[in-house]
């Protein structure tokens, strides 16, 4: 019997390991590189060079020669070096340690991680991450709201079929539809915009959110709490944050993690409602999502347009709603200063949140950037419907000129439910005909009684009203315009 080999080495010609599809068909570059293990290194050593920074303007034994050796040696990352390294130490935060003090120099090494702890690395390059991805986030649904409000425009005053309980109700238009979609996207942006203002830094806290080390380190200072309280706002100012929260365990409160995953599944939540939407009226053949030119529906009935864009944002949005009680658990079992139970799951959940909610406006955009009307569709999928809409306004002519209103009303029922018979026979509807036809009713079916704009109401003015106050928002995210708006594989 032969003793047993390694795994056999892979042919270039055989599929490489397995991938997170997020990583390998869904999300942006943009944002796979947020979450990469290179830029939580990278912020790691930025935290460290802060942290020493802050300590010798505060008046700690650490020299500028120190500092500018770990400056120099940010970027010098072995990441097999620190592999090799965890597999020692079995702590990936002391991995990272002693690899930037290997290739900043034994002098510098001496002070990186001076009286902190892990949590002041990891944390806090979460953060930094958690609002970078919330950054992104914003500039995909700016791009989404744009785009929608263009189209909204363009399409305020096309009547279309409403529908409520998916039943033929009273006509809408297809710029009024629009801007219930925008409507959700605007709230979520709105939310994110707030939810950014209020993230805070955990900041230099020490092991159990005391900064009793800190303290020690400033002991012989004549104001050793002013110093600690100095070091603190210094670190938060030089990563960019306006303040660390008040108080912490080991951790920062992971209700913010709760805050953030249920924003990411509210987004998921709009975008499937829009994509839900699209899907229906692709079914109507009214409204549906680009086409590529060689787009192919299904390898076995070359006709089909599948709606697959939409299809897929469901798909993820999906996943991102089961992701979002998770965080919950987390917050409710963090065991006083804290537990390490929360560190594998928040790995993944909050990485794959960001990363699907990020695939999912991808593709929000990349619909929203070619969504195709169909006009003809609209007046003959409403054509069957037009004579139940004019029932009612035939009736108040009618009342205007002396009828009695509930004899009215029933005999219009009587003559709908004719109508209805011969549509379900597959007949046209003939209510009109029938109506024009009864003693009652026959002078007040008017010649303009099939115009479905008689039966939009506001809607093409809704539209004019909604544009205007969502203008304010998107003027305070103009900037963002042209960060995001480039055409997705799918």
């Amino acid at each position: 019997m032969t003793a047993p080999t390694s795994a056999p080495t892979r042919e270039p010609s055989q599929a490489p390991d397995y991938r997170s599809p997020l990583a390998s068909r869904y999300a942006t570059k943009a944002m796979l590189a947020n979450f990469s293990d290179r830029r939580r290194a990278l912020l790691w050593r930025d935290l460290w060079i802060a942290l020493a920074k802050a300590e010798a303007g505060l008046g700690l034994a650490i020299t500028q020669a120190q500092i500018t050796a770990l400056e120099r040696s940010r970027e010098q990352i072995d990441f097999d070096r620190v592999a090799a390294l965890e597999a020692e130490l079995r702590h990936d935060v002391m991995a990272h340690v002693h690899h930037y003090g290997e290739v900043a120099g034994a002098d510098a090494g001496k002070i990186i991680h001076l009286g902190a702890t892990s949590c002041f690395v990891t944390d806090n390059a979460e953060l930094v991450m958690i609002r970078a991805g919330l950054e992104l986030i914003m500039d995909r649904l700016y791009t989404s709201l744009t785009q929608l409000a263009a189209f909204a425009k363009r399409w305020r005053a096309e009547p279309i079929q409403a529908y409520t309980h998916f039943q033929p109700a009273q006509l809408t238009t297809v710029g009024k539809r629009a801007c219930l979609w925008a409507q959700d996207f605007e709230l979520d942006l709105e939310t994110l915009e707030q939810l950014v203002a209020r993230l805070p830094l955990r900041g230099v806290k020490g092991t159990t959110g005391t900064q009793a080390s800190f303290l020690q380190l400033f002991a012989g200072a004549k104001d050793p709490h002013a110093k600690v309280r100095a070091l603190d706002e210094q670190v938060c100012a030089a990563m960019g944050f306006a303040g660390s929260i008040p108080v912490s365990g080991q951790t920062y409160t992971r209700k913010l993690d709760t805050w953030v995953v249920s924003a990411l599944a509210d987004i998921a939540g709009s975008a499937a409602k829009f994509a839900t939407d699209l899907r229906l009226l692709a079914h109507e053949r009214e409204v549906e999502e680009p086409l590529g030119s060689k787009q192919i529906g299904s390898s076995a009935m070359a006709y089909k347009r599948n709606p697959m864009r939409s299809e897929r944002i469901c798909s993820l949005a999906r996943f991102v709603h089961s992701l979002a009680t998770s965080p919950r658990e987390t917050h409710a079992n963090q065991w006083l200063e804290r537990t390490l139970d929360d560190s594998a799951n928040r790995r993944l959940v909050l990485t794959e949140a960001f990363l699907a909610t990020d695939a999912i406006l991808n593709l929000v955009v990349d619909v929203t950037a070619g969504l195709e009307v169909n006009p003809a569709m609209l007046r003959k999928n409403m054509a069957d419907e037009l004579p139940f809409m004019a029932t009612e306004n035939v009736m108040m002519r009618a009342v205007e000129a002396g009828g009695d209103r509930q004899a009215l009303h029933e005999r219009i029922r009587v003559l709908s439910l004719e109508a209805a018979g011969e549509l379900k026979a597959g007949r046209g509807n003939d209510l009109i005909a029938r109506m024009q036809a009864d003693p009652q009713l026959g002078a007040h079916v008017d010649d303009a009684s099939l115009d479905p704009a008689r039966y939009v109401g506001r809607s093409p003015e809704q539209v004019d009203d909604y544009l205007e106050s969502l203008v304010r928002l998107l003027d305070r995210h103009r900037a963002r315009e042209g960060r995001f708006s480039a055409r997705v594989r799918v």
